[in-house]
């Protein structure tokens, strides 16, 4: 059964996409069988994972009005090893077309249990904002990987995520909690971002993983040539570092004990 993972930050510009497209291109180089979900009307997930979002037949818009199941509409990266539900413009109007359809914001949840043997981990991209998008995102998910700069406004940020995740957990997933968070674009030169990543092992603990994204151009690149670095070039070293948080995460998922699933509510 999967381990399903939104990565998440109501922050905007601090690696989510990044994180999410390296993380399964790492996680499928290390034997992993892997479906990454773009939950972000711009796309930039799906373009990242060397798909074309302007050729989608179908996409994660048709899976949330259940059109179609994920099998269909998935398709795989052959580039990357991991398989795209993919999202373009056509999801900036599921938005408002959720608000008045029944069990809205549990349409992902629903989706994604009909295909949790098929995969070892989903990885589910987030846009920044706390929309219904997000909200189907973190109901559907076991838990939320929190990508961050070492930086100041990083930890404000850090708390308003934290306040939302409670909120979902009370009301609407009892199953979703923080797995960990990344430490990314980090410049170990800068003394700032020490003091602030010592800040954050130091409140959250075990939460932080061990693993640390270095800032790299490589990985900003990648983007550009419509492939996730771990692809792209995977000598740089902010590449080498996503494999190896890959294989922090399998080792991490081997000690947490999977939701029992609940039967899909007619």
């Amino acid at each position: 059964m999967a381990h399903i993972f939104c990565v998440a930050n109501q922050k905007g510009g601090v690696g989510k996409t990044t994180t999410t497209v390296n993380l399964a291109a790492g996680l499928a180089k290390v034997g992993q069988r892997v479906l990454m979900v773009d939950l972000d009307p711009q796309g930039n997930a799906t373009m990242g994972s060397g798909v074309d979002k302007r050729q989608l037949e179908l996409s994660v818009y048709d899976v949330l009005l259940e059109s179609v199941p994920v099998r269909e509409a998935a398709v795989l990266s052959e580039p990357c090893g991991y398989y795209v539900l993919g999202a373009n413009r056509e999801l900036a109007g599921a938005e408002v077309e959720l608000v008045t359809l029944e069990r809205r914001e549990k349409r992902l949840k629903t989706a994604l249990a009909a295909v949790a043997d098929d995969y070892d981990f989903v990885l589910v991209d987030c846009p920044p904002s706390l929309s219904m998008l997000t909200l189907n995102g973190l109901c559907a998910a076991h838990g939320v990987i929190v990508p961050m700069q070492c930086e100041y406004f990083a930890l404000e940020g850090l708390t308003d995520l934290v306040n939302t995740i409670k909120q979902v957990h009370a009301n609407l997933n009892t199953d979703l909690q923080i797995i960990g968070l990344l430490r990314v674009m980090f410049d170990p030169r800068i003394t700032l971002q020490q003091q602030v990543s010592e800040q954050l092992k130091g409140h959250f603990g075990d939460k932080v993983f061990h693993t640390v994204i270095p800032r790299n151009v490589r990985l900003a690149e990648a983007p550009s040539y419509g492939l996730p670095g771990v692809v792209f070039d995977a000598s740089a070293k902010g590449s080498q570092a996503f494999v190896e948080f890959a294989r922090e995460m399998v080792e991490r998922v081997k000690n947490m004990p999977l939701p029992v699933q609940q039967p899909a509510k007619a």
